[in-house]
């Protein structure tokens, strides 16, 4: 079958965004449009991609759950041997983007990453399933693996280790805060006349509000 990727089109009909709808903070909003995304029940609601760039100026985007916020900033969970975590020691200024496709919409943040506490990552970490955690030791990740059975076969190793449930949290394990330096709320519109609002933060800690070109 050939699938005539120029016929894929649809109008954006579901919503509106006008500056009078807009919160004064882009967390507020952001909570908003969060908790709608929830009650639509779009699929993994939290999913946001990732960017970042390497040092020879590469970028990479994949896509991790977000597992909190608030006005400090979105934090996402990883291995600090990661791609990713080699990235952002290189370089942390990274975007992330909420794909709500469901609602027609997406938000857009650019901002500078920095590691979360020992005591935060501890905290996550043992929230997360115990086979979870286990993955976390067995994975080395973004890193070559021989095969699938060399993987199981670590996991198991480590399932046998800490057969009494309880795991520590790994040295190289923890999280980012994404500090925002911008927030852009974007909403599908008919005849590609989109609604796009983005929040700048100000060297006063206030946030300015713009409406941007489709």
């Amino acid at each position: 079958m050939t699938i005539n990727v120029e016929a894929l089109r649809r109008e954006y009909k579901q919503g509106s965004l006008g500056r009078a709808d807009l919160k004064p903070s882009p967390f507020d909003q952001f909570t908003v449009w969060f908790e709608q995304a929830c009650k639509a029940e779009c699929q993994d609601p939290n999913a946001m991609s990732v960017a970042t760039v390497s040092k020879e100026g590469q970028p990479t985007l994949r896509t991790v759950l977000m597992k909190h916020y608030d006005d400090n900033g979105f934090v996402f969970l990883t291995n600090y041997d990661s791609k990713k975590g080699r990235d952002i020691s290189e370089n942390s200024n990274v975007c992330l983007m909420f794909p709500w496709l469901a609602l027609e919409r997406q938000v857009i943040i650019t901002g500078v990453a920095s590691k979360i506490s020992v005591d935060e990552a501890d905290f996550f970490f043992h929230k997360r399933p115990i086979d979870s955690q286990i993955s976390a030791w067995a994975s080395p990740q973004s890193r070559p693996v021989e095969s699938r059975q060399v993987l199981q076969a670590a996991w198991d190793k480590v399932k046998q280790k800490y057969a009494d449930g309880k795991v520590p949290c790994p040295p190289y394990w923890g999280g980012y805060r994404v500090a925002p330096k911008t927030i852009e709320f974007w909403q599908g519109r008919a005849n590609r006349l989109h609604d796009r609002f983005v929040y700048t933060k100000q060297p006063n800690n206030s946030w300015t509000i713009e409406r941007l070109g489709p």
